[in-house]
C-alpha cells in the first residue's frame, strides 16, 4: 500500500519540528531548509540525529544551526579544510560518530543528496500550510482530508529554467570560459548543470555576465545558503552569483 501525504508527514515530523526551532532562533527560511536537508542525509546513513532535535536547548539549536550552515557554506568553496562540527558529530555518536572531514571529501554526494531531499520529501516538510492542515487534522475529530489522504509521489517536479538559473558577473577582463564553470561544479558536485550562457561580444572583448541553468532549484538554494549572493573562485578570478531574476516583458 502506497504512503500517502499523511503518512509522510508523520514519518518526517521531527524534521519539521527542527525547522521550526531553526526558524525560532531567526534562521531564514532558506537556510534552515538546506541544514535540516544536510541532518536529514546524515539520518539515511546509520546516523540518527534528527531524534536528537526535540529535546536540545535552545542555545544548542543555535550552534547546530551554526555547524550545519558552516558546512553547507564550504560545499561551493575551493578549501577542503571545513570548521569544526563537534555537535553535529556528538550527535552523530550512535552510528559510530562521523569525520569532519567527510564532508570536505564527499562533496559531491552530500550535495546531491541534500538536493534530492530539497526536491523531495522537502517539498512536504517545509510546506507550512500543508503542516498547519495536518495538525488541525491530528487527532481524527475534523475528520479525514482528502489532500492528505492523497498517495505520496516522489519524483520531483520539473520547475522552470528561469527558478533554477543564477546570473553570473564577471570583473573586467576577469571572465572564464564556459568549460571552466562547467568542471568547476562538475569536479566539485557532479552532473548538475544543463548548460552556461556567456554575453555574446563583438571584437574580442571579454564578457562581463552570463548564466548558469542547474538540473534543480535545489542547486541554486546550495550555492545562496539563505544570502542575497554568492562568490566562487576559479583561476583566482572572482565570479559572482546570484539567484536569476528575468526581466519583464513589455506589451
Amino acid at each position: 500500500m502506497a504512503a500517502t501525504v499523511r503518512d509522510m508527514l508523520y514519518i518526517y515530523s521531527n524534521a519539521r519540528v527542527a525547522y521550526e526551532r531553526f526558524i525560532e532562533i531567526g534562521s531564514k527560511p532558506e537556510l534552515a531548509r538546506n541544514a535540516v536537508a544536510l541532518l536529514l542525509w546524515l539520518d539515511q546513513g546509520r546516523h540518527h540525529v534528527m531524534r536528537h532535535l526535540p529535546g536540545l536547548t535552545k542555545d544548542a539549536v543555535g550552534h547546530l544551526a551554526h555547524e550545519a550552515n558552516a558546512v553547507l557554506d564550504g560545499l561551493h568553496q575551493d578549501s577542503l579544510l571545513l570548521p569544526p562540527t563537534p555537535l553535529i558529530s556528538a550527535l552523530c555518536q550512535d552510528g559510530g560518530g562521523i569525520d569532519p572531514g567527510s564532508f570536505a571529501f564527499n562533496q559531491d554526494l552530500i550535495v546531491r543528496g541534500v538536493a534530492e531531499i530539497l526536491d523531495g520529501v522537502g517539498t512536504l516538510i517545509f510546506d507550512d500550510r500543508l503542516y498547519r492542515l495536518y495538525r488541525r487534522h491530528q487527532t481524527g475529530l475534523l475528520g479525514r482530508h482528502p489532500e492528505l489522504e492523497e498517495p505520496y509521489v516522489s519524483l520531483p517536479v520539473t520547475v522552470p529554467e528561469d527558478c533554477r538559473s543564477m546570473f553570473i558577473t564577471f570583473s573586467r577582463g576577469q571572465s572564464v570560459e564556459r568549460d571552466e564553470i562547467f568542471d568547476y561544479f562538475r569536479h566539485k558536485w557532479g552532473d548538475c548543470i544543463v548548460r552556461v550562457l556567456l554575453e555574446k561580444t563583438t571584437g574580442g572583448t571579454a564578457p562581463m555576465y552570463g548564466r548558469i541553468i542547474f538540473k534543480s532549484e535545489a542547486f541554486v538554494s546550495l550555492v545562496l545558503n539563505g544570502e542575497d549572493r554568492a562568490a566562487i573562485f576559479i583561476r583566482d578570478r572572482e565570479i559572482w552569483l546570484r539567484k536569476y531574476i528575468p526581466r519583464p516583458h513589455n506589451g
